[in-house]
This record gives structure tokens, C-alpha cells and sequence, in this order.
């Protein structure tokens, strides 16, 4: 059963009716006694980074996911701002970010070009073996909308990279940890196909 994090910042009904379409069973829930039996955890998002993290403290949920995620291992994927949450840091406020990956989110350079935020269908390019892009046998499509974007300090944790002026990272992946700045849950069949793998992913470890 998958935990769909409710800290009043996501797409929740969107992301509940996606996995229900692709056969699998979610619940939306703010609660410490419902994510600690869960099977695997996402951690949606829309909205700044700073009130992203005040929200999930006001439910206690800060250290409580870190200790999830890290502590237990259960899976977990951020989704947009969810991904964001995930760094160290943000340029975009001032809080200490989850921390469950070694990178911090950045804002997109001026560009005369280029419309900031990010919006609309962009290809995600695989960077190495992954549980979420692995299945795909071409360059899938998503649907992006954002100012900031993720950079990890450490390339091997980064499982696609999308460009739109510059390249940036679209998805991480270590260990139990994901996350995607993209919206899997608006983007069809694409969207369906990398949930699925989440999905497999957190089968597998629950065996």
C-alpha cells in the first residue's frame, strides 16, 4: 500500500487515481501511525520550497520521513516540488531541506528565449540503469511546471536529465530514494509506465 503525503501542497487526487488506474492501492494521509505501515511513500508538491517545508513540520512529518526514508528504508518518491524537498537546500528560500539526497534546487538562468517556469510536454533523457525510466525504449515525454530545478553533487545519482536552455536533472535515483521534477500523474502513458516501476520496486522489497 502506498502512502500519498498530504501537507496540504500536491495533486493528491491525481496521484491516488493514477495508481488505482495502473492497478495499484493508495491512501492519502498526514498521519505519523499511517506512513510507518506503509509499503512505499510519495511525497508530492506544488508550491515554494519554503512553505513545503514548514507545512510538513507543522504535521511533524520533517524528521519522521528522514527516519523513513533512511532509518527504515521504506521507498520513497518526490514528485515536483516533492523532489525539491528532497535536497539539502533551495535558492528559493531559506529552510534546511529533508536532505535524503546530496543536492540542492536552483533557479533557472535569464534567458530572452526561454519562458520561466519550465511548462509543458519535455523528453527526460536516461542517465544510468534505473528502476523508473528503465522500461522505456524511447526518450519519454512528462509534464514539467517550474522555476527551480534540482542539481546533485553527485552524477551517479542522476537517473535523467531533461534540457530546456541548459540541462538539468529531471530524476534522481538512490538506493530506496526517487524523485522527479516532472508530473508523472498528468503525463499518460509515460507517467503510467515510470509508476509502474515504483510500484514493482516497492513489491520487490516488501517480499
Amino acid at each position: 500500500m502506498i502512502a500519498i503525503v498530504d501537507y496540504e501542497m500536491g495533486n493528491l487526487g491525481s496521484i491516488k487515481n493514477m495508481i488505482k488506474k495502473i492497478g495499484g492501492q493508495s491512501f492519502i494521509t498526514n498521519k505519523k501511525e499511517d506512513l510507518i505501515k506503509s509499503d512505499g511513500i510519495i511525497l508530492p508538491g506544488v508550491g515554494s520550497f519554503d512553505t513545503g517545508i514548514k507545512n510538513l513540520k507543522k504535521y511533524d512529518l520533517y524528521g519522521y520521513l528522514q527516519d523513513l526514508a533512511t532509518e527504515m528504508q521504506i521507498p520513497i518518491l518526490g514528485i515536483c516540488l516533492g523532489m525539491q524537498l528532497m535536497c539539502k537546500s533551495s535558492e528559493e528560500g531559506e529552510e534546511k531541506g529533508l536532505a535524503l539526497m546530496d543536492a540542492s534546487s536552483v533557479k533557472f538562468p535569464e534567458s530572452e528565449t526561454l519562458k520561466i517556469p519550465h511548462m509543458g510536454w519535455n523528453f527526460v533523457e536516461k542517465n544510468k540503469s534505473s528502476i523508473l525510466l528503465d522500461d522505456f525504449t524511447v526518450n519519454p515525454r512528462f509534464y514539467f511546471v517550474h522555476s527551480f530545478y534540482v542539481k546533485c553533487n553527485d552524477q551517479s545519482n542522476v537517473s535523467g536529465i531533461t534540457n530546456y536552455g541548459i540541462d538539468f536533472h529531471s530524476a534522481f535515483e538512490k538506493n530506496n530514494i526517487f524523485g522527479v521534477q516532472f508530473h508523472p500523474e498528468k503525463s499518460h502513458k509515460f507517467g503510467m509506465s515510470l509508476l509502474k516501476g515504483f510500484l514493482k520496486y516497492v513489491d520487490c522489497k516488501n517480499e
